[in-house]
């Protein structure tokens, strides 16, 4: 409830000032400290009054390698020229937009594919009057189609299935033949995580969708939540009749305004439908305040308990301590969207889509240096090299692979020697890299991989929660060792400094984002060796 009113504060005055937080401590019987916190922790929220014009440039991986730093730059100069102090310009973290790189937020809107000149234009003139969203086009499907319904009459039979006398065996027994496992970049198996959730005691079981993808290169789910609500919120309700749970929340990123109302509009059809008469269960949109952070599951829970998002020390688990302590179900946007599929196809039926002995489908999102870019449905286990060419429609430019990031900016980069690896959990874990959130972005030739490098783990830096030291002074000191090595033997000498930075953050640090950060820089100095000479000369020149 904390939120709402926070959001309610900022909607009605552009941010919140200090004064409504004070009415708020009073109303809630909340402590000052508290709610100053939560302002302070979560980018949504802002505690100073907006400008005429705010300009977001996103500065990550994909839109830094599309021209987001000239774009940055041209902005500030306009802007400055336009109306000086009436305008800001900032550069942002990724707005999830990365197959329309480079991407940019104007007065709170989104825009893909900004060009410089319409970009000046708005800023001259009329905010957003020269800038154009296009409609989100739906997932490509060259080989199979994930929606098993022929007819919007025919939707929601999975979870019939689940409702009568016997059902919630079948389910689990269908989930456990076709292999799924969890899309979000832990690859547990859905089905044995659910075995989990309803042998756990407990009476008020909750069921969550973590919709928060906000890693660089990542947009596969937000496809999926507008293409095909209705296959989320299936799945959650499956779920929710298998474990024993009452409420089913999906905890979605700020930035995807279109899948909420799409997801919001199926909610309402679901309970006019009477699908629930029977089936006492509260369907839930959270809107996150943002931050990278929270889709750890266990910050994602502390955001929904209504406190800074920082992850908990594990054990315990979510499917035994979750939400308020109760057992709680948390799978990803994917993972529950393959659910009615699969107890409509059958659990052998989707188990034999995938090659390269790997089960099932996985939707990949595919950005970066490429033709095509966007979101494909694909059999798991498809070769990288095979996915980028014949999906992707190759590299732009007529250049070759150099690399690429097989599962997001947490991933690393793989060469392109190595992209006859197939896109799977076990095949790029033995590669030294992960499937992680399903996040393929290609590299052309001819780039510095250490400026890509330095910029993925700028993004691991600003985004740490900075609960534990070994992430949030880790990452500053390994993005310092970087920025100011020089171009000698010096500079190559505090570069293995990183491998001993990087063990300990791997180590001690408490959630993912701590024990992933270096990997960008440490896969560089693994694969790319042989051109860091001439990129630390860059650097010193000022080049890069």
């Amino acid at each position: 409830m904390v939120f709402d009113d926070l959001r309610a504060i900022q909607e009605r005055h552009g941010y919140i000032p200090v004064a409504a937080l004070h009415e708020i401590a009073r109303a809630r019987n909340l402590p000052l400290y508290h709610l100053h916190g939560l302002a302070t922790f979560y980018p949504h929220f802002r505690l100073e009054p907006p400008k005429r014009l705010e300009v977001h440039v996103c500065r990550d991986l994909v839109c830094h390698m599309r021209g987001a730093p000239a774009l940055l730059d041209a902005a500030r100069r306009a802007a400055h020229e336009a109306a000086g102090a009436e305008n800001r310009v900032v550069e942002v973290s990724c707005l999830g937009r990365c197959d329309g790189a480079p991407a940019i937020a104007v007065n709170g809107r989104i825009f893909s594919h900004c060009k410089e000149a319409a970009l000046l234009n708005a800023i001259r003139r009329d905010p957003a009057g020269d800038l154009d969203e296009p409609p989100l086009p739906a997932p490509r499907h060259p080989e199979a189609l994930i929606d098993p319904y022929s007819t919007e009459a025919q939707r929601y039979g999975a979870l019939r299935t689940a409702l009568v006398s016997g059902g919630h065996g079948v389910v689990l027994s269908e989930l456990n033949a076709s292999g799924l496992r969890g899309m979000g970049g832990a690859g547990f198996p859905a089905g044995r995580k659910w075995e989990i959730v309803r042998d756990a005691p407990g009476d008020d079981k909750v069921v969550i969708c973590n919709a928060d993808e906000s890693e660089p290169g990542t947009f596969k789910d937000r496809y999926l939540m507008q293409a095909y609500p209705h296959l989320v919120w299936e799945g959650m309700l499956v779920a929710a009749a298998v474990v024993g749970a009452r409420r089913a929340i999906v905890y979605i990123r700020h930035e995807y305004e279109q899948c909420r109302e799409a997801l919001e509009a199926e909610r309402d059809a679901i309970r006019e439908s009477g699908l629930l008469d029977h089936f006492a269960c509260e369907l839930e949109v959270f809107v996150s305040p943002g931050g990278y952070i929270c889709g750890e599951e266990t910050a994602l829970l502390e955001a929904l308990e209504g406190r800074r998002a920082e992850p908990r020390n594990k054990p315990p688990f979510p499917g035994t301590h979750g939400l308020h302590g109760q057992p709680t179900l948390i799978n990803n946007v994917e993972t529950f969207a393959f659910v009615p599929v699969i107890l409509a196809l059958g659990g052998a039926w989707f188990a034999h889509q995938g090659v390269n002995g790997a089960k099932g489908l996985k939707y990949l999102a595919l950005s970066g240096d490429v033709q095509r870019p966007g979101v494909y449905e694909v059999p798991l286990g498809i070769v990288a090299r095979d996915f980028i060419e014949r999906y992707g429609g190759g590299i732009s430019g007529g250049r070759a692979l150099k690399a690429f990031m097989p599962g997001g900016a947490s991933s690393g980069f793989l060469p392109a020697a190595m992209a006859d690896v197939p896109m799977d959990f076990k095949p790029l874990a033995d590669a030294g890299a992960m499937l992680g959130s399903g996040a393929v972005v290609a590299v052309a030739e001819g780039r510095d991989m250490l400026d890509l490098a330095l910029n993925a783990l700028r993004f691991f830096r600003n985004e740490s929660c900075g609960k534990c030291v070994p992430c949030r002074a880790g990452s500053e000191k390994m993005v310092n060792l970087l920025e100011a090595a020089p171009a000698d033997g010096e500079g190559r000498g505090r570069l293995e400094l990183i491998h001993e930075l990087a063990d300990t953050m791997t180590v001690t640090s408490i959630c993912g984002l701590g024990q992933v950060a270096p990997l960008p820089v440490t896969s560089v100095l693994k694969h790319f060796a042989g051109e860091l000479p001439a990129s630390l000369r860059r650097r010193a020149a000022g080049a890069t």
